[in-house]
């Protein structure tokens, strides 16, 4: 009997002349090549399948040493199991984890699988070894590696070119809502007293609100949004939107959630997290039209360098915080899902969605140096796994600066806006509360100005993005002109501004087209009222 918890020690051929020629004609039909080694690793007998495998003659293989079929590098290893396999004969069935590359008699080496078991000829022992050469299945493997992480790269590309573009059209689009806006504002309040042109005039407002509002998921898609990140307790945004989320699924959907104690802390803009978690509780609603569940998770994660290899599109290793989205919905099939996070791709009925929400939520999430992965099938649900970059930063509130009034005490802004109808636009608006306004189309006439020592200045307000001369180019000459000059921008794409400018400082000065007259008006006035450094 074997000991306790041990395996038989395996097959015994007591009767050599009857029992070990049936043995050895039921090796010859096993397709592996089977190698019967003794205690000391020399070959006693081999199958047909041995020639082939390794390249050598059946009576080469017999007397050999089993290190003649094994590369280099495993010989000092294989001893030690062996010993150890001899001393505790324990079955090792194939994908039991003993894998290794064998050595084939033209010097090639070949990925193995490999089995052990016992067999007792007589009173000998030996070791039996079945090898498996997995070569075609290590390539297809290898290969289907390949082109998943080609296929990868090639839709981050085409989503980064995407964005480019959108970023672009965006920009321009920003100016034109403006004035919309603002002029559609003006003609709101002075028909007051007719009630039907105040109605068509709020439908006006109404569609330059969903033009602004896909412009900016244009402007997160791709990167280009002026983002206001501080340090962040992901945990608590989450709790303090739960109450609207439970709102937007109505009451056929479960809401769940699963927030870890302690998690760490993140560097994000809030709003544009909110937006993330907003963005996929509406998919995952519309993917439950008859009810459901809905979970969101929170975890703290350390993705070391084995996730990285998996994951081509993943940021470096380190600690993140990990958030998860998932939903009992009706899932995708593969060739949906490989299509999730293309702008205005969508599944959706005409009329029913943009193709944004997904593509925004990609464009926040690597803005902000993470990753997002979707795993999901058809009807069986979608998760949305979103990793954040973990910070030491200290949790701070965030303070807001809005001025209780914003007109202007005849202070002096000098405009630069070379779209015409936004620079009459701004001037307007100025002008009408109190300050005086300047405008210029170019950037070279408001530095003749400044030149000027006898013009009287108080703020600089300059367009980001401006032919011949930069708004953040025109800035730094301002400063030399005029050392401690306020200086604020206005744009509707506002990435070459943070390329220059460090991050919180670039929010700080930067009021984002479209704006309304009260957002103009307060931003000039708080602009006005900050200490210069």
């Amino acid at each position: 009997m074997a000991p306790p918890n041990q395996a038989p020690i395996g097959l015994k051929i007591r009767n050599l002349d009857h029992e070990l020629p049936l043995f050895e004609r039921f090796l010859e039909f096993v397709p592996d090549a089977v190698v019967g080694i003794d205690a000391d690793g020399e070959i006693r007998f081999v199958n047909h399948s041995s020639e082939m495998v390794f390249g050598y003659p059946r009576g080469e293989l017999v007397g050999r040493s089993l290190n003649d079929l094994l590369p280099e590098r495993f010989r000092e290893r294989h001893a030690k199991h062996r010993e150890g396999y001899f001393a505790d004969p324990r079955t090792r069935p194939m994908g039991a984890g003993i894998d290794l590359f064998g050595l084939r008699a033209d010097g090639s080496e070949f990925p193995a699988e490999i089995s052990l078991s016992m067999i007792h000829i007589g009173d000998e022992p030996f070791a039996l070894s079945a090898i498996r050469d997995i070569t075609d299945r290590v390539g297809a493997e290898r290969e289907r590696k390949r082109l998943e992480t080609e296929l990868k790269l090639n839709q981050s590309r085409r989503l980064e070119s995407i964005g480019q573009l959108a970023g672009g059209v965006a920009h321009d689009f920003n100016n034109l809502l403006a004035v919309i806006m603002n002029y559609a504002e003006f003609v709101a309040t002075s028909v007051q007293d007719r009630p039907k042109v105040r109605d068509d005039v709020e439908q006006i407002q109404s569609a330059a609100k969903r033009a602004a509002a896909l412009t900016r998921q244009l402007l997160t898609f791709s990167r280009r949004e002026m983002v206001k990140p501080r340090p962040l307790d992901v945990n608590e945004v989450l709790a303090n939107l739960e109450k609207l989320l439970r709102r937007t699924i109505g009451e056929d959907i479960h809401l769940s959630t699963k927030f870890e104690p302690d998690i760490w802390t993140v560097v994000a803009d809030p709003g544009q997290l909110e937006q993330i978690v907003m963005n996929l509780t509406v998919n995952a609603r519309d993917a439950m039209p008859s009810g459901g569940i809905l979970e969101i998770e929170t975890q703290n994660v350390e993705l070391d360098d084995e996730f990285t290899r998996q994951h081509p599109d993943s940021p470096a290793p380190g600690r993140y915080v990990r958030l998860t989205v998932s939903d009992t919905g009706t899932g995708m099939p593969p060739d949906v899902a490989v299509r999730a996070f293309e702008p205005f791709f969508t599944t959706k009925a005409e009329g029913e969605g943009t193709g944004l929400g997904l593509a925004t939520v990609y464009g926040i999430v690597k803005a902000a140096g993470g990753n997002v992965l979707i795993y999901s099938e058809k009807d069986h649900g979608t998760a949305v796994k979103i990793h954040l970059p973990a910070s030491d930063a200290q949790l701070t509130l965030e303070s807001e600066h809005q001025p209780s009034e914003t007109r202007g005490q005849g202070e002096v802004v000098v405009v630069v806006e070379d779209e015409e109808s936004v620079r009459i636009l701004v001037k307007r608006v100025l002008t009408g509360n109190g300050y005086e306004v300047v405008a210029f189309s170019r950037a070279r006439e408001a530095i003749e100005m400044l030149r000027d020592a006898d013009a009287r200045v108080d703020l600089l307000l300059t367009d980001v993005v401006m032919p011949e001369m930069q708004g953040s180019e025109l800035a730094a000459e301002a400063q030399i002109l005029r050392p401690g000059l306020r200086i604020s921008f206005m744009s509707g794409y506002s990435e070459t501004l943070v390329e220059r400018m460090d991050a919180a400082e670039a929010a700080r000065n930067l009021i984002e087209k479209p704006f309304t007259s009260v957002e103009l008006l307060a931003h000039v006035r708080e602009s006005l009222d900050r200490e210069t450094g």
